[in-house]
């Protein structure tokens, strides 16, 4: 059983990972498993504020869902959100060995992702959006074929990345002149 002012140091810790305060949520959690090693809760918030500073939505849904098995009376609650944490190292770890797999070697010039693979990533984040939110700013899709430019630069107006869209619009307008799909997509965007 928990003693009140470690309840309130516990409910304090939790205030500061809900208000995105991660490197103070986690000292918080730091000096509560210091005096209490064994606290669950102080050691899940620890992992997931150690999460939160490098996936802030991933990060905060589980610590949402983690309420809410506690707030439920769930007494597998820790041990869910650790299987879920570890599926999420897992998912991680695919996405880097995927991209590390599918970079192209020998010329420099021609570095990033070919289209196919992240076509793989998009299938195993779930959603166009967060796999290309997670390689934007680190590498380039290289893109080989008229068709995979067009489907790409659509997913691209259907995620809401209009500005970026024009920029490969423009490329492929000069690239493809007369391309009905390009100026659907601009018409697309335009609307």
């Amino acid at each position: 059983m928990k003693s009140k002012k470690t309840e309130k140091i516990l409910e304090r810790a939790e205030n500061h990972f809900y208000r995105g305060e991660y490197e103070e949520a986690m000292r918080v959690y730091g000096i509560l498993l210091r005096d209490f090693p064994s606290l669950k809760e102080a050691r899940i918030g620890a992992i997931l504020s150690d999460i939160a500073n490098e996936n802030d939505e991933e990060a905060q849904a589980l610590f949402e869902y983690y309420q809410v098995l506690k707030d439920e009376g769930n007494e597998d609650a820790e041990r869910i959100i650790e299987e879920m944490i570890g599926s999420l190292d897992d998912a991680l770890e695919k996405i880097s060995d995927l991209l590390d797999s599918s970079l192209f070697g020998g010329d420099e010039t021609i570095n990033g992702i070919g289209y196919g693979d992240f076509k793989e990533l998009v299938e195993l984040r779930g959603s166009f959006r967060r796999a290309f939110e997670d390689i934007m700013f680190s590498t380039r899709v290289v893109i080989t074929e008229k068709e995979e430019l067009l489907d790409f630069i659509q997913q691209l107006v259907e995620n809401g990345f209009n500005e970026m869209a024009m920029r490969y619009i423009e490329g492929a307008a000069i690239a493809y002149p007369g391309e009905e799909k390009i100026q659907d997509l601009i018409d697309k965007i335009k609307g």
